[in-house]
């Protein structure tokens, strides 16, 4: 048994209005890679951003009193904190150079995920306003142009709590359910499992960030192939939603 992992190069700076899924099956024709049923392609959320246009001019922001009182806990700069806030449901916890919070999308990060990396100086790209709907868009593209059924995934580089280091994670999602529950399956010794879910999203967006890289790897979309249960959790109506603890449950805030 074996997966394949496969990097699309060639894909130009992404500019806005471009359209994602043109640019990746151009790329793929430059390299004769043929798209396949199941193929999931992951794909990082700047580029995303870039093409809707969702990039913020730091010179632009003017900071609140907050932006600036948590600038001076964090030492970040004030116009970054004030984006950072308006990113944000709620701040959470607040340290020497990080903001942990509860972006608008649900998701619990550092920065809002505010990105700096990968775009023009003095520039930000925030997560995208709805990566789900993005991925869809994307997915349905694809599909139409080539026949094949695939599955896209919006990935996002965060941390994890109690671990140091940064993976890839899945924020958008359209093809597949992001979770595989595998309660009422049999371990090794025939022991009926009693709440195993597993997070299939951010196993796959995690797998691709090893060719994406977080330099100047220059390749912001990767294909996971053979990949056995894209068909047992096929589900065009799944978002990354599922993803997210409900906040009662929650026992870290």
């Amino acid at each position: 048994m074996e997966i394949r992992i496969i990097g699309i190069e060639n894909i130009p700076i992404i500019k806005k209005s471009d359209d994602i899924a043109d640019l990746i099956l151009t790329a793929m024709d430059d390299e004769n890679i043929k798209v396949e049923n199941g193929d999931i392609f992951v794909i990082a959320e700047t580029v995303i951003s870039k093409a809707e246009g969702n990039k913020i001019d730091l010179e632009s922001i003017k900071p609140s009193l907050k932006a600036m009182e948590l600038a001076e806990k964090t030492g970040k700069d004030p116009k970054l904190v004030e984006v950072i806030i308006q990113e944000s449901n709620e701040i959470l916890k607040v340290g020497h150079d990080f903001i942990i919070s509860e972006t608008k999308h649900g998701f619990i990060c550092a920065n809002a995920g505010i990105d700096e990396s990968n775009v023009e100086n003095g520039m930000a790209t925030p997560i995208p306003d709805d990566p789900d709907k993005s991925a869809s868009i994307i997915r349905e593209k694809i599909e139409k142009t080539t026949d094949k059924e695939i599955v896209v995934i919006v990935s996002d580089t965060q941390g994890r709590a109690f671990r140091e280091g940064a993976i890839g994670t899945a924020i958008g999602i359209s093809g597949m359910s992001p979770l595989w529950d595998r309660k009422g399956e049999k371990d090794l010794y025939g022991r009926e499992l009693q709440t195993t879910s597993i997070a299939v999203a951010d196993e796959l967006a995690s797998a691709a960030s090893i060719l994406m890289g977080q330099a100047d790897e220059g390749i912001p979309v990767v294909i996971i192939r053979s990949v056995g249960y894209t068909k047992t959790l096929k589900d065009n109506n799944a978002t990354s939603k599922s993803l997210i603890r409900p906040k009662k449950y929650d026992v870290f805030r």
